[in-house]
């Protein structure tokens, strides 16, 4: 999935050189070592995430409101699950900021035998979260959908376990025609694979690049970061994000807030008994990779 040749390799150290490197989000207060999937609001007041607790057996959906430029005592977001009954995780604001998708092992409406992920979302009013709402049952199935995020166009990309390749997961997306969300499609080539898994997509609104993380061999790391681009309908051979980005451990969950031209991401390393868990940040302008 790399690029190779010396129009690559320039590239590569152009950008390593060119972006400082990426930095413990807001520690202590948010980043504690038990927390991945950050998300904020398009006008940069309002941050949701996942509490993991480094051990993935409770998954919260916290939050924090910037108030005169500082970040507020988390709080369990009013959508989310307060006692444990169930499991929310990757929060993700839509571009216009008024709904936010999220999943869930919640009961679903129709579906009392169903246990994995699905896709719900919550509106944001002048007076807070409303009840949240599944997405449906042509967008969900019974293999779990995680990590969805949406374009300008209300179109989801999301990951789903492939049911053709054991073990594997693939970027899937369910186009929304005339308020109706579509079969979800399978992305294909070349930023899907047979051999790798790729999962976290998150979709520019305008639908013109993609980041996702990928198991491919020839990384960095267990799991690294990649963007692709759309051409006419086409995506491009995805590229890694590089060494300021990526390292030896995993990297995933990545979100770049257009305003604030800033990457966000969650970095895992594995312990002997927990996973210490982080989100970090980078100021990097993506159009350096549209190459």
């Amino acid at each position: 999935m790399l690029k190779t040749g010396s129009s690559f390799v320039a590239l590569f150290i152009c950008i390593c050189c060119s972006a400082q490197q990426a930095q413990l989000f807001e520690p202590g207060l948010i980043s504690d070592g038990g927390v991945f999937g950050l998300t904020i609001s398009p006008e940069g007041n309002t941050a949701l995430w996942v509490k993991s607790n480094g051990r993935r057996d409770t998954l919260t959906v916290l939050q924090s409101d910037k108030i005169n430029g500082r970040w507020t005592k988390p709080v369990v977001a009013s959508f989310s699950t307060v006692d444990a009954q169930w499991k929310d995780v990757d929060p993700m604001f839509t571009p216009d900021g008024k709904t936010v998708l999220f999943q869930s092992t919640r009961p679903v409406p129709d579906r009392p035998n169903r246990t994995g992920f699905d896709i719900w979302a919550v509106d944001r009013t002048s007076s807070g979260w409303t009840v949240p709402y599944h997405l449906g049952n042509v967008i969900n199935t019974d293999a779990s959908e995680s990590y969805a995020s949406v374009t300008g166009q209300g179109h989801v990309y999301f990951m789903k376990e492939n049911p053709a390749k054991a073990g594997n997961s693939d970027i899937y997306v369910s186009r929304r025609i005339n308020d109706v969300y579509q079969e979800p499609q399978n992305i294909g080539l070349p930023v899907n694979t047979e051999q790798f898994r790729e999962s976290n997509p998150f979709i520019s609104p305008d639908e013109d690049y993609i980041l996702y993380f990928s198991s491919d061999s020839t990384g960095l790391g267990e799991v690294d970061l990649y963007i692709s681009f759309n051409k006419k309908g086409e995506w491009t051979q995805p590229q890694n994000l590089g060494t300021k980005i990526n390292s030896t451990l995993a990297e995933f969950c990545p979100f770049y807030h257009e305003k604030e031209k800033r990457l966000y991401f969650s970095r895992q390393k594995k312990g002997e008994s927990r996973m210490y868990e982080d989100i970090y940040f980078i100021e990097i302008d993506l159009k350096i990779f549209d190459k």
